[in-house]
């Protein structure tokens, strides 16, 4: 997937467009909060919710992003990774996802076949992949790593403080800013 500049808007209208809904642009400065030890418990209530709506369409699923790291401060967002049998198949699971309240907000098919979903207070984040999708796994690795490497945890932290300090029009500018440093991070952990 070719991310677009981070600094050049034009480039994410046209990204922001395909979303459903269409363009959000962002509404303030990106909040950053200290680690909260109720996050773990936040993503264990969504997990079950997951598992009670999908039953045994759930193939996977994980708590990814910098809530999942102990100690790293980060938006107050829960991000889960959720492997289904096939993500492009969206009538096989959206329907029960949405009457569990997360709704469908993007489709990325040329990435993963990724969907992702939101609950309506915009509390969780929901990246749905397919079965054994490398992307989950990776998702894992980062954060796995991030848990047990004091410097690598610090130097996204900084990191991620610089690029909240800034002004974005989307949040996706801001993510993919991240990007040069995960990749730096993610080199590491796999050769460690």
């Amino acid at each position: 997937m070719d991310l677009p500049d981070p600094d050049d808007v034009s480039a994410y209208d046209e990204l922001e467009q395909r979303l459903i809904g269409g363009p959000r642009p962002l509404a303030g400065p990106i909040e950053l909060r200290e680690y909260d030890p109720r996050w773990p418990t936040l993503y264990a209530e969504h997990a079950g919710r997951l598992r009670e709506a999908l039953g045994e369409r759930v193939a996977r699923v994980e708590h990814v992003g910098s809530t999942s790291v102990p100690g790293l401060a980060a938006k107050p967002v829960i991000d889960i990774a959720l492997e289904v049998p096939d993500s492009a198949d969206e009538p096989a699971y959206t329907g029960d996802l949405e009457a569990a309240g997360y709704l469908l907000r993007a489709r990325e098919p040329d990435w993963f076949e990724h969907r992702l979903l939101h609950t309506t207070g915009r509390d969780v984040n929901l990246h749905v992949f397919s079965a054994g999708c490398p992307e989950t796994d990776r998702m894992a690795m980062f954060r796995d790593w991030l848990r047990t490497n004091d410097a690598d945890r610090e130097l996204y932290l900084r990191t991620k403080r610089e690029l909240a300090a800034r002004d974005w029009k989307y949040m996706q500018q801001y993510a993919d800013a991240k990007t040069g440093v995960i990749k730096e991070i993610m080199a590491r952990a796999m050769a460690g």
